[in-house]
């Protein structure tokens, strides 16, 4: 990786990059919200495309100079479209919950009701949440999952009609199971309402056919383009065309002023990158992956919410070992594992604390593991979490992670 002219300009800044490449390279990536993108994504987001204000739509901008803009950004907007099968696409929202906002913005008013899965049975933030927009400004109903980490189709459908909401959210922010489209839809009909799919997480799966398409389901999708997109970090909005004005005022000006083009040509190429084959085969792998890890896991004694992970993520239950996801997340990291506690259904314990470790394999099979790798990596993390205390395994374990992050190079 190139600093040369920030090392001149900025050594400190410079340091901490090399910092943190290094802290990539030698450490285990299990933040299921993360991936390495590729250099030609890193490449767009860091080009002179940064210099140029771009308020507006491609040929309907309030500046001059655009051509060359407006060439990248419908490019990416047909890319999207191509790629998970929809009408329209704005490619403008900088988050997925920005994304999520836009169509917040652009179907409801304030007080609306909307019907979404709770946080902390594996929703998002952007989907209700009392400290978030989306639960301060609009009247949401929550569900949740069954005791087998399962989405209940028929609770869902008997909250629909007792609440009718104007919008129903399905996707999630740490949901092991198969989301099915097709219940949403019927369950949205039956009432009435417009439906959301936030498909975040599982994008790349989507897009490369492991997980089915909310497309023939929907009228709105968002997704973030890192994670399983393994794109650059930003989000998307696809609708069918008849929400097209509405989104695409909702972006700009109802949210954003000027969009980010570098960060645009990074979606662009990274959606590129997700139409070929090869990223067909490294889809099929994160899920292989997750489930050898989970199986692993399983087989070393511990817990996993709903067993089986059906997609690229699962979530450990700690309760039966005494030990808090907040504990356990420090130890993992000491040994070489990057994850990110995170809260268990009924949990008893604070947000900050929780009783669960969420993990996730997009960025771990971008690296090149394969399924023995993942057997390896359950073991070291059953190791850490039950000898927690001890120092020396702990020392151990760090350098069984360090071989396999050897094994596996990242950006060299």
């Amino acid at each position: 990786m190139n600093l040369e002219h920030i090392e001149k300009v900025d050594p400190q800044v410079a340091e901490e990059i090399k910092l943190e490449l290094k802290r990539q390279q030698e450490n285990i990536e299990l933040i299921a919200s993360e991936n390495f993108t590729s250099e030609a994504v890193m490449e767009a987001c860091g080009s002179v495309l940064t210099n140029k204000y771009a308020e507006g739509k491609p040929h309907k901008r309030y500046y001059n100079g655009c051509e060359h803009i407006d060439v990248i950004e419908e490019i990416a907007q047909k890319r999207a479209c191509e790629l998970f099968g929809m009408e329209h696409a704005n490619v403008q929202p900088h988050s997925g919950a920005q994304a999520n906002m836009a169509v917040f913005m652009a179907t409801m008013k304030p007080g609306d009701r909307v019907l979404s899965m709770d946080l902390s049975n594996g929703g998002h933030l952007s989907h209700g949440s009392p400290v978030n927009f989306s639960g301060l400004y609009f009247d949401v109903k929550s569900y949740g999952i069954n005791e087998n980490g399962e989405i209940d189709y028929e609770n869902v459908r008997q909250m629909a009609i007792e609440h009718k909401p104007k919008l129903i959210i399905c996707g999630a922010s740490n949901y092991s199971k198969v989301i099915d489209f097709k219940k949403f839809r019927e369950i949205a009909d039956e009432v009435g309402a417009l439906l959301l799919a936030d498909i975040a997480h599982i994008a790349g799966l989507v897009a490369a056919g492991i997980h089915p398409s909310p497309a023939p389901y929907c009228d709105f999708v968002t997704t973030t383009t890192h994670k399983s997109l393994r794109g650059p970090r930003g989000g998307i909005i696809m609708c069918k065309e008849q929400f097209a004005k509405d989104i695409d005022k909702a972006v700009f000006p109802g949210l954003q002023g000027g969009p980010l083009e570098h960060i645009i040509a990074g979606k662009a190429v990274a959606l590129l990158e997700a139409s070929k084959p090869e990223f067909k085969v490294y889809a099929e792998q994160i899920v292989k992956n997750a489930r050898a890890l989970a199986q692993g896991l399983m087989d070393e004694g511990l817990d996993i919410v709903g067993g089986m992970t059906e997609n690229h993520l699962m979530t450990l239950d700690l309760r039966k070992t005494g030990k808090t996801g907040k504990d356990i997340a420090n130890v993992l990291e000491q040994v070489g594992i990057t994850a990110n506690k995170n809260t268990v259904p009924n949990d008893p314990q604070s947000p900050f604390v929780t009783s669960g470790i969420r993990l996730g394999t997009p960025a771990v099979t971008t690296r090149g593991f394969k399924e023995e790798d993942m057997k390896e990596v359950a073991k070291i993390i059953a190791s850490a979490v039950f000898s927690s205390d001890n120092e020396v395994a702990l020392k151990e374990l760090r350098a069984k992670s360090l071989d396999l992050c050897k094994k596996h190079p990242l950006y060299n």
